[in-house]
């Protein structure tokens, strides 16, 4: 039989940050693949300041942009046909552009816009499976999980 993993459909659908997606995917799906989920799809979407804004707003309640969102549909569930909705992670890069800096030599961020697309990935992903960080010991267990995945799949590709 072979190895099954979950398939992330990427789009990007803004114009301030060029992004290599292909990277950007295979990041999301081993992310993905090392907390536990084998199927599945997700989507990952890059967007606009103004779009962020409006989902933010409808689903936090924030009038505002932010770096990331998630949302999870079916999560690690699965019928064992590998058609799972995971859910979307949605990404402003704009945005994450502007905040890279404020992350410099936290758990090993050299503050690019690179580092911190991987950090909002990551993030997205951990939410998607089910993690929080409404409390303290969450945001811990939470930043130590971002950490573990960073250096497993983004900072161990660095020549």
């Amino acid at each position: 039989m072979a190895d099954v993993t979950p398939t992330v459909v990427t789009v990007d659908d803004q114009e301030d940050v060029e992004l290599e997606l292909s990277r950007w995917q295979t990041l999301t799906e081993s992310a993905l693949v090392s907390s536990g989920v084998a199927e599945g799809e997700l989507n990952l979407i890059f967007i606009g300041e103004p779009k962020m804004t409006d989902l933010n707003r409808v689903h936090m309640g924030e009038d505002r942009p932010t770096d990331v969102l998630s949302f999870p549909l079916d999560g690690a569930e699965s019928d064992g046909l590998g058609d799972a909705l995971i859910g979307d992670i949605v990404i402003c890069p704009a945005y994450a552009a502007r905040q890279a800096g404020d992350h410099v030599g936290e758990a090993g961020h050299d503050g690019s816009v690179e580092d911190e697309l991987a950090l909002l990935i990551v993030h997205g992903v951990l939410h998607i499976v089910g993690h929080d960080h409404a409390e303290p010991g969450e945001t811990a267990a939470m930043k130590a999980e971002e950490a573990r995945l960073l250096d497993a799949h983004h900072r161990a590709d660095r020549s």
